[in-house]
């Protein structure tokens, strides 16, 4: 009997150290588990963090993610419906949300990223190949006046795009969204990391964009120029009205002052006959006579009647 009770013992404690070596698990913040018996799930999964039981050595634990997370996809060529070939660089952010339905649709983290490659790449595919490319390099809220200087293709102002690359990544979000949750996978958002042309494009895109600069600088250039003649030929007008009149205003003053001088040369000679004639004489001499001039005058010469009342000094 004591026998029996030793080999039941230790059957028990056998059972508690695989109990506790192999039954208890800990599931970690931030993750979830489902439970696999012979490579079987058994039971629902697993969300809520702690230390949970299990059997042990039939039972194991399949942990995944429960954090959202990333998906980046490769840089793609696409054309639009308009014939122009892009490059598309996307990504995505998505997390499990049935973690049970995730084990036995796709398995692994790196299966899902795949999966979502082909889902999301083709959805993006589809709809750009239905969209014209302004569609796709154009926000949703972009219109004329949001831009601060005016685009112009030729001479018609660009309309805003219908849609916009904003609208067209939740169109990408909502169609891949009706596929993924049968594998167990939300998505929450598809985005356009970058979005370039290809580079045959590229160059005619740059040197549309050159010419459209230099056609604007000519065009500017012209204005300023139209302005600059405008501003010039305003000055000249006003620099010829300003000199013309203070050339008449000039004319009237010394016309005056002519007026003036000619009324008291006049008073002046009428009062002082002899005195005005004596002066003006003198004046003449001083134009006549210089430091080596000779004068040969005769006996009634204006100029020799003044000389010849001239006395010597006495001395």
């Amino acid at each position: 009997m004591k026998q029996l009770v030793k080999v039941f013992v230790l059957i028990l404690i056998g059972v508690l150290i695989a109990t506790v070596w192999d039954g208890f698990y800990i599931l970690k913040e931030g993750q979830q588990a489902v439970l696999t018996q012979f490579g079987r799930p058994v039971g629902q999964p697993i969300t809520e963090a702690g230390l949970k039981l299990k059997t042990p050595f039939i039972q194991h634990v399949q942990y995944f993610e429960k954090k959202i997370l990333i998906w980046d996809g490769d840089p793609n060529q696409i054309p639009t419906n308009d014939k122009t070939f892009i490059y598309l660089d996307n990504t995505a952010r998505w997390r499990i949300s049935n973690a049970l339905r995730f084990l036995q649709a796709v398995g692994t983290e790196n299966r899902a990223q795949s999966l979502l490659d082909d889902i999301i790449n083709g959805t993006v595919r589809d709809l750009v190949n239905k969209n014209n490319l302004i569609e796709i390099i154009r926000s949703s809220d972009w219109s004329p006046d949001y831009m601060v200087s005016s685009v112009r293709a030729g001479d018609a102002v660009v309309q805003p795009p219908k849609y916009g690359r904003d609208k067209i990544s939740e169109m990408v979000l909502a169609a891949a969204s009706k596929v993924t949750p049968q594998y167990g996978i939300e998505l929450i958002d598809v985005m356009f990391k970058r979005v370039n042309y290809i580079e045959s494009v590229r160059k005619k895109v740059y040197d549309r964009m050159i010419s459209e600069r230099k056609r604007i600088a000519a065009e500017k250039r012209s204005l300023g120029e139209g302005r600059k003649a405008e501003i010039l030929g305003r000055v000249d007008r006003e620099l010829k009205e300003i000199t013309s009149s203070a050339q008449r205003e000039a004319t009237a003053i010394r016309g005056k002052a002519d007026a003036e001088a000619t009324r008291i040369y006049g008073e002046t000679f009428s009062k002082y006959p002899e005195f005005y004639a004596f002066q003006q004489t003198l004046e003449s001499y001083r134009d006549i006579i210089t430091s080596n001039t000779s004068l040969i005058l005769s006996s009634d010469s204006d100029l020799f009647h003044y000389l010849e009342t001239i006395e010597p000094d006495k001395k």
